[in-house]
């Protein structure tokens, strides 16, 4: 279906609807061409939206039309995660719930593949922008690549140090924000989020 004038009049702030600062500074980066004021949802309010979602789509919309309904003002929230072929697309959507810890749950993914050849990966995430009207929209947007064998570099967070993106040669950890904001799964949905709030998409 084809949309034109989707821009939201009056979409002046949006309350980012995660406690996860890496993912906040990666959001307000991200949509800073639309001027538009994104709020770190614990600033404004503190929910525990419990996701019981079966998609990372369900997952978002869970969290932002709670964050949504609890403020009164629109609420962007994400859920993403990292999908191994060789492990059956897991983690998925229990990529964060593995294990406490970010270094924990990367740990345990490597003892998952230790001795696999077939490394192909893919990051996955779900935007979901829910609107005081009731009206929400969903993006979603997909990054592929392979999984190291051991973490390398220091930057981002989550599965970074042990994914490679298709077409280069370092992992997240190790590729300059500026490039990883523009290629990554999140970058894409987020990209396809802009484009219906500036009126100029087509959605799939």
């Amino acid at each position: 279906m084809i949309r034109s004038g989707m821009n939201a009049p009056g979409l002046d702030r949006i309350l980012f609807a995660s406690g996860n600062r890496g993912k906040y500074v990666e959001v307000v980066d991200l949509f800073a061409p639309l001027g538009i004021e994104i709020i770190f949802g614990p600033e404004a309010l503190r929910l525990d939206v419990e996701e019981t979602g079966a998609t990372y789509a369900a997952n978002a919309w869970l969290k932002a039309k709670a964050y949504c309904l609890a403020s009164g003002i629109a609420a962007l929230a994400d859920d993403s995660g990292v999908e191994v072929r060789a492990l059956g697309w897991e983690p998925g959507i229990y990529s964060a719930r593995v294990a406490p810890s970010d270094e924990e749950r990367t740990d345990r993914l490597l003892g998952r593949m230790e001795g696999v050849t077939d490394r192909y990966a893919r990051y996955v995430a779900a935007f979901a922008l829910y609107l005081p009207s009731g009206c929400c929209i969903i993006t979603e947007g997909v990054c592929p690549g392979e999984l190291r064998e051991v973490p390398v570099g220091s930057r981002g967070f989550g599965y970074d140090p042990i994914f490679a993106p298709s077409g280069y040669e370092g992992t997240f950890g190790e590729i300059p924000d500026a490039i990883k904001r523009k290629i990554s799964h999140r970058a894409v949905a987020g990209y396809r989020l802009m484009d219906i709030l500036s009126g100029n998409c087509v959605v799939e």
